[in-house]
C-alpha cells in the first residue's frame, strides 16, 4: 500500500550489498588477524576479503549512482544526504580531536610531571629523578629507542603547499559545476586528484626518512602520536583523492549539473576537512 511518505521520499528495493560487505569485512579482518598470528592461509583469506569488499563498493555505489541518474532522488533525499555527510565529517573531527588531545596531554602535562612540576614532584623524586628530557621525549630510561623530531622543512612544508593548492583547485572545479563549465570541472578535479596522490607519495618518502633515523610507532609518545596522526591523515588523503577520482570519472560522463551535484559537494567537503586537519598537524606536530 502506498503511503504519503512514499510519494516524497524514495524507498530503495531490498539490497544485497550490505550482506556482501559484511561477509567481505569478516573475511578481511579475520584473515588479517590470522596473518598477524602467522596462521595458515591467513594472507589468502585477507586478500579474498579485500576483493569482496572492492566488489561491494563498486556494486553498491554503482547502484546509488544509477538511482541518482534516474531521478529517484529529490528534495528529501538531498536533505538526508547532506545531514548524513555533515554528521560523518563531525565524527571524523572527533576522531582526530582524540589524537590531538593525546599529544597535548603528553606534551603539556605528562612531561612536566615527569620533570617534577606540579603534582608530579614525588613521581620525579622517587621514580624518575634522573629524567631531564624536554620535548620530544621517548620516555624515562629511553625506552622508546629514539627521540628524533621530524623537521617541518622541506617535505612537510611542501605537502602543506600541495594540500592548500588542492583546496583551491577543488573550489575552482566547484565554481565550474555551478556555471556548467564542464572543461573547468574536469581540469580542476584532475589537478586536485594529482595533488592528493602527490601528497601521499611525499609522505611515504618522509616515512622512509623517519625510519632511517630510528623513529617508529614505538619510539616514545612523540613517535606514537606522530605516526598515528600523520598515518591516519594520509589514509584520509588517499580515500579523499580516490573519491574525487570517482567524481572526476562521473563528471567526464556528464553526470553533474549546476542544480544536481551533491556527490561532488560531499567529496569537496571531505577534502576541505582533510586540508584543515593537516594545518593542525603541521603546526602542532612539526613546528611547535
Amino acid at each position: 500500500m502506498t503511503t504519503a511518505a512514499d510519494k516524497h521520499y524514495y524507498v530503495p528495493p531490498v539490497a544485497r550489498w550490505p550482506l556482501v560487505g559484511s561477509v567481505g569485512l569478516t573475511l578481511l579482518f579475520s584473515g588479517f588477524g590470522m596473518y598477524l598470528n602467522q596462521a595458515t592461509h591467513g594472507a589468502e583469506l585477507m586478500w579474498a576479503g579485500l576483493a569482496v569488499v572492492i566488489v561491494m563498493l563498486f556494486g553498491w555505489f554503482g547502484t546509488v549512482v544509477g538511482e541518482s541518474q534516474s531521478g529517484a532522488y529529490q528534495r528529501w533525499e538531498s536533505q538526508s544526504f547532506r545531514l548524513g555527510m555533515a554528521w560523518f565529517i563531525f565524527s571524523e573531527v572527533m576522531f582526530f580531536a582524540a589524537f590531538f588531545c593525546a599529544l597535548f596531554y603528553a606534551r603539556m602535562l605528562s612531561v612536566p610531571w615527569l620533570l617534577g612540576e606540579g603534582s608530579g614532584a614525588q613521581t620525579h623524586e622517587f621514580l624518575w629523578h634522573a629524567y631531564t628530557e624536554l620535548w620530544p621525549t621517548n620516555g624515562p630510561q629511553d625506552l622508546g629507542e629514539s627521540d628524533f623530531h621530524m623537521n617541518w622543512w622541506p617535505l612537510p612544508f611542501l605537502n602543506t603547499v600541495i594540500l592548500l593548492t588542492s583546496g583551491v583547485t577543488v573550489t575552482w572545479a566547484h565554481h565550474g559545476i555551478k556555471a556548467d563549465h564542464r572543461r573547468q570541472i574536469i581540469l580542476g578535479l584532475l589537478l586536485t586528484v594529482a595533488l592528493g596522490f602527490l601528497f601521499v607519495v611525499l609522505q611515504a618518502i618522509e616515512y622512509i626518512e623517519a625510519y632511517e633515523q630510528g623513529m617508529k610507532l614505538g619510539s616514545g609518545i612523540y613517535g606514537s602520536t606522530f605516526f598515528m596522526l600523520t598515518g591516519f591523515h594520509g589514509l584520509h588523503v588517499t580515500l579523499g583523492a580516490t573519491m574525487l577520482a570517482v567524481i572526476l570519472v562521473r563528471a567526464a560522463r556528464g553526470h553533474f549539473t549546476s542544480q544536481n551535484h551533491f556527490a561532488f559537494e560531499a567529496a569537496a567537503w571531505y577534502w576541505h576537512f582533510v586540508d584543515v586537519v593537516w594545518l593542525g598537524l603541521f603546526l602542532f606536530v612539526y613546528i611547535l
